[in-house]
């Protein structure tokens, strides 16, 4: 390591936090404060809030619901046109087959 560069290094840095706790870590400030620290984390308290989630499920149904009382108003794709000319042109054809039949 180069000499000088670093800056110096605290073996017993004070930490404090917004909820009252304080403890040492090193570092290469003397002293350091925070908003949050693992004595008053939800996540490491075991005191979790729970997001009310109620409600979404429904919500989510409700669309779903709506959506497929539209799929029947939409305009059909251009595959459903191809396939309904396609079958139109068909029948049209059997349909003079039929007659060329019927007329000899």
């Amino acid at each position: 390591m180069k000499k000088d560069i670093h800056p110096p290094y605290h073996q017993k840095a004070k930490v404090t936090c917004a909820c009252g706790a304080v403890f040492t870590i090193g570092a290469t400030k003397p002293e350091f404060e925070v908003e949050i620290c693992s004595e008053c984390h939800p996540f490491y308290t075991g005191k979790e809030k729970i997001v009310d989630v109620a409600g979404r499920v429904e919500k989510f149904k409700a669309r779903m619901e709506k959506v497929e009382g539209v799929k029947g108003t939409r305009a059909p794709s251009k595959r459903a046109k191809r396939v309904l000319k396609v079958e139109k042109r068909a029948s049209k054809q059997s349909d003079k087959s039929v007659k060329q039949k019927n007329s000899k």
